[in-house]
């Protein structure tokens, strides 16, 4: 009788073997040993450079971003694991304190070739193989890079300052318990356990369930709220007033090789196609048996059918393993290895930290992912999407350790890619037409969170960096955040008053400022590519895997162009909205 996998708890010995203790070490010491190595090489950086001393010294910071990439996965994935356990949160700023200071000993690296002239410059990165788009794109901050001693302190302010600020936020809200009665029974939950109650069939339980998110955080919200205003004041300060960059959100957008027109382009087109959603909304009201001015924001992802349906876990592996095995054998085989080298944290307990992730360490190792599996049609959904991230990372592995992580616009592609050809799996299987209109209202529920909410975030983030600048208080960033609502969701739906608070549950707002248009970015874009897919067929495959292949290898707008796409035009991202717009029509005919 075949056994039935249950949630499993990853391993890290394919990082550090044991003893830890040595082998951390072991690490330590062979890092010192090639920074001290590096050092010695500063009086060789000259424009006259030859090459193959130059190669020399682009060989060393491959080693030394290897054997730092390790070091910091460790901590970062043991962390991961409990983040209450007091060993991991030592160890995590043993670590932080000592890329701080591998940082600062290889400055001189950066400023000196982003000072080269050109000529010199451009000989030199002719002749550096893989890592050429990596010293083209350092090129690009030349004009706001500063002095190497202010880069310095800059560094060392960042690792004692805002750095542990953010993290205070992440270990405050990670510790977070909430309390929610079911059936009669009151159940003491984590984040991502009470978020299944967001679609849950009942509508007491749903609005119960944000109560009590929104319970929680507005109890905290003093602290959270400062906490946020130091980072963006932090963030201006750094790429504004010093660094001068035009605005707070075009230090993102040149870290993500965009230029602040596209994304401007990217973000007006969300906002043009607000009332898609909106009418969808008022539609799923009727399909709810609720008038069209009866919907609150505590509904939009309610269910269409009665039943509550779980997958096991061993039921969701196969499904996503399916869905990608009739894409690709080789994608199928890639996840593959997620499982078999035990690379997949999947269950949900106390102290782990919420959500999930992929991470790519080294491209030679299978990456990690972690996910909180608790048996809901979204966690199957997240859990092809995290594989997809992990595929994304294999398929670029023959790339440098410098240039094999997709950039940010990029980096969303193969997940949500994975998470449609799940959705189109299910949509196949399923004869039932109840089934098959929440599979797809859940997908139309999904392509909300991930391009209107997510580019809605980057929008209230414009706007709350102004106003800090202008000394906007807590209160006042609450109220522009419902307005922000507002404007998102029109006359279709009411929004409680608590949904104010709803900015201050949002970690990317704080670790990564201005990520959230990645997730739009990543989901039109796939839109886009899932289209031509259905299209052409298995003709299509091999130019969807070539993107991937390209990792962080080439510039975004590079890469898309090649494959056809022209991500300048507001015709390309409504493209993507008709996309949706046809899912829509579709349910409203099945209904």
């Amino acid at each position: 009788m075949q056994q039935i996998e249950t949630p499993t708890r990853w391993s890290l010995k394919d990082l550090l073997a044991e003893p830890i203790d040595q082998a951390l070490t072991e690490n330590f010491s062979k890092l010192e040993q090639a920074l001290v190595e590096f050092e010695a090489m500063r009086d060789s950086l000259v424009p006259e450079i030859s090459t193959n001393e130059f190669i020399k010294v682009l060989v060393l910071i491959e080693s030394i971003n290897a054997l730092t990439s390790k070091l910091e996965a460790y901590a970062d994935l043991l962390l991961t694991e409990d983040t209450q356990n007091p060993y991991a949160l030592n160890l995590r700023d043993r670590v932080d304190q000592a890329l701080t200071d591998v940082n600062n000993r290889m400055l001189f690296f950066d400023l000196w070739f982003k000072d080269l002239p050109d000529e010199a410059a451009s000989r030199l990165i002719e002749q550096s193989g893989d890592l050429r788009y990596f010293l083209s794109a350092m090129r690009q901050f030349k004009p706001f890079t500063l002095t190497e001693a202010e880069e310095k302190m800059i560094n060392v302010k960042d690792i004692n300052g805002i750095d542990a600020m953010v993290n205070l936020y992440d270990l405050i809200t990670n510790r977070f318990e909430f309390s929610l009665q079911v059936d009669g029974e009151w159940k003491s939950l984590t984040r991502d356990q009470l978020g299944a109650y967001f679609r849950h069939p009942s509508a007491e339980v749903r609005q119960a369930a944000y109560r009590e998110l929104y319970r929680v955080y507005e109890d905290q919200a003093a602290v959270l709220g400062q906490i946020y205003l130091h980072r963006v004041r932090d963030w201006n300060a750094e790429a504004v007033e010093m660094r001068g960059y035009s605005s707070a959100i075009s230090a993102r957008n040149l870290s993500n090789d965009l230029p602040d027109d596209v994304v401007d382009t990217l973000l007006d087109v969300c906002r043009k196609n607000v009332g898609l959603f909106q009418r969808y909304f008022q539609l799923k009201a009727g399909w709810l048996g609720l008038s069209s001015d009866a919907l609150s924001r505590y509904h939009i992802y309610a269910p269409l059918v009665e039943s509550d349906k779980t997958f096991g876990y061993d039921e969701a592996k196969r499904m996503v393993m399916e869905s990608f095995r009739a894409f690709s054998p080789q994608v199928a085989d890639l996840s593959q290895r997620v499982f078999d080298e035990r690379h997949l944290d999947s269950e949900s307990r106390p102290g782990k930290r919420g959500g999930a992730f992929c991470y790519g360490v080294l491209p030679e190792l299978t990456p990690w992912v972690m996910v909180n599996y608790e048996g809901r049609a979204r966690d199957v959904a997240t859990l092809a999407h995290e594989l997809g991230h992990a595929i994304h990372n294999m398929l670029a592995s023959g790339h440098s350790i410098m240039t094999y992580h997709a950039s940010l616009p990029l980096a969303e592609t193969a997940s949500v890619f994975a998470e449609m050809q799940l959705i189109d799996l299910l949509l196949k299987r399923e004869t039932d037409v109840a089934v098959r209109r929440d599979l797809l209202a859940y997908a139309i529920d999904d392509a909300y969170v991930t391009v209107i909410r997510q580019g809605y975030f980057t929008l209230f983030e414009r706007d709350a960096y102004r106003m800090i600048d202008e000394g906007a208080t807590i209160a006042e960033l609450s109220g522009a955040y419902m307005e922000n609502l507002k404007e998102q969701f029109g006359h279709a739906l009411e929004i409680p008053d608590e949904f104010k608070w709803e900015w201050l549950t949002v970690p990317h707002m704080y670790n990564v400022p201005f990520y959230t248009y990645a997730y739009s970015f990543g989901q039109l874009l796939v839109l886009a590519l899932y289209q031509q897919y259905r299209l052409e067929g298995e003709v299509f495959v091999p130019k969807y895997l070539k993107i991937l292949s390209y990792g962080g290898s080439e510039s975004p707008m590079k890469i898309l162009t090649e494959a056809g796409l022209d991500i300048t035009s507001s015709d390309f991202w409504q493209g993507g909205f008709n996309v949706i717009q046809n899912m829509i029509d579709e349910l409203e005919k099945l209904s």
